[in-house]
C-alpha cells in the first residue's frame, strides 16, 4: 500500500512537472527566429503579403522572422514543407487557396486538414470584367447572351482549372448553365488574360479586380459584378453576383497563416493573438489598401470553418469539369 501510495505521488509531480515545464515554453517563446514559409515566388501577392505579416510579426514576438519561398509543383513544394515541418511553432507558412484545389486534382495528399489555422488575412473575390466598349451594360445581360448563345462565349483568366476557372465553373453551376457553354481560352495569368480581352480575342475575364485594375482604370476594361459577398473596398459600386443576377455562389484568391499540425496550444494562441493585432493595425490595413489587395479576417476555428467549405465547393466544381481525379 506504501508503495503504491508512493507510486501514485511520484506520477503526481511528474505531471506538474511536465505541466509546468510546458508553460515555462510556451512563456519563453519565442526564443530564437522564426521562419515563414511561402510556396510561392518573391515579388507576387502571395509573397507580398507574407512579408508584410513577417516585419509586423517581428516587432510583435521580438525575434526576426525570415521568409523563404519554397516554390515549385504548382504550390505542392511550399504547403508540404508547412505541413511537415517541427510542430514546434517556429515554422509557420502561409497557404494559399490552391491547397483546397490540389488534393482534388491528384496533385497531392495534402488538404486544408494537414494544417493548424492561424488567421486568414487575405481574399480577393474574382470579378467578371468585359471590354470598355461591350455591349453587356451589366451581369444579367451577359448571362442572358450565354444562354442564348452557348459556345459563342470566350473567357479566361489563368490556366486550365486554375481558380478563375472554377470561379467561372462555379457561377454557371449555380445558374444552372452548362459549364460548357463557356470555352476557357487558358492563360499564364490575369494579366496576359486582360490584355487579350483588350484586343478582342475573349469576351471577358474572370479574375480579382486588382489584377484587372490597370486596364479599369485606363477606361478599357469595366467590371460587371463581384462574385462575393460585400462589395470591393477598391470598387464599391461593382455589385456582388446575388444583387446582379440573384447568384449566392462566391469565390476569391485567399491567403492566411498556418502552422504544422500539432503545435502546443499555447504557442498557437499567441501567434494567433499577435496575428490578430496586426491585421487590426494600420500599416497592415494601410499596405493591402495602397495595393487593392482584399482584406478578411477569421480566427483559427473560423478559419477552418472557412476553409472546409471552400474545399468542399472546389470539389463540385473541380468534377463538374472533369478535373478531379
Amino acid at each position: 500500500m506504501m508503495i503504491r501510495r508512493t507510486l501514485m505521488k511520484s506520477l503526481a509531480c511528474a505531471a506538474a512537472a511536465l505541466s509546468l515545464c510546458g508553460t515555462a515554453i510556451a512563456q519563453s517563446y519565442p526564443s530564437r527566429p522564426l521562419t515563414l514559409i511561402v510556396p510561392w515566388g518573391a515579388g507576387g501577392g502571395t509573397d507580398a503579403t507574407a512579408r508584410i505579416v513577417a516585419a509586423l510579426l517581428e516587432k510583435e514576438m521580438g525575434q526576426p522572422v525570415n521568409v523563404v519561398n519554397r516554390t515549385g509543383g504548382n504550390g505542392v513544394v511550399g504547403h508540404s514543407a508547412i505541413a511537415t515541418a517541427p510542430a514546434d511553432g517556429y515554422t509557420i507558412g502561409m497557404i494559399t487557396v490552391e491547397i483546397s484545389m490540389m488534393h482534388w486534382a491528384g496533385l497531392t495528399q495534402l488538404s486544408p486538414t494537414d494544417y493548424t489555422p492561424l488567421a486568414l488575412m487575405n481574399i480577393d473575390p474574382a470579378g467578371v470584367t468585359v471590354r470598355a466598349d461591350s455591349p453587356y451594360k451589366n451581369l444579367n445581360d451577359l448571362v442572358t447572351a450565354i444562354k442564348a448563345n452557348p459556345g459563342k462565349f470566350k473567357a479566361s483568366g489563368t490556366g486550365q482549372g486554375g481558380i478563375w476557372h472554377l470561379a467561372l465553373a462555379g457561377m454557371l453551376n449555380d445558374m444552372k448553365i452548362p459549364t460548357t457553354a463557356v470555352p476557357w481560352v487558358p492563360s499564364n495569368g490575369a494579366a496576359p488574360a486582360m490584355n487579350d480581352l483588350a484586343a478582342g480575342g475573349i469576351e471577358f475575364v474572370t479574375c480579382s479586380l486588382p489584377e484587372a485594375r490597370a486596364l479599369i482604370d485606363a477606361g478599357k476594361a469595366r467590371p460587371l459584378a463581384l462574385m462575393a459577398a460585400q462589395p470591393s473596398a477598391l470598387y464599391p459600386n461593382v455589385p456582388i453576383l446575388k444583387s446582379a443576377a440573384g447568384s449566392n455562389w462566391a469565390i476569391g484568391a485567399w491567403r492566411g497563416l498556418a502552422a504544422p499540425k500539432g503545435i502546443p496550444a499555447d504557442i498557437q494562441a499567441k501567434l494567433g493573438a499577435a496575428l490578430k493585432k496586426i491585421y487590426d493595425g494600420q500599416e497592415f490595413q494601410g499596405f493591402m489598401q495602397q495595393r487593392g489587395f482584399g482584406t478578411i479576417y477569421a480566427d483559427s476555428k473560423g478559419f477552418e470553418q472557412f476553409m472546409a467549405k471552400g474545399d468542399a465547393d472546389m470539389g463540385v466544381v473541380m468534377k463538374s469539369l472533369g478535373l478531379a481525379k
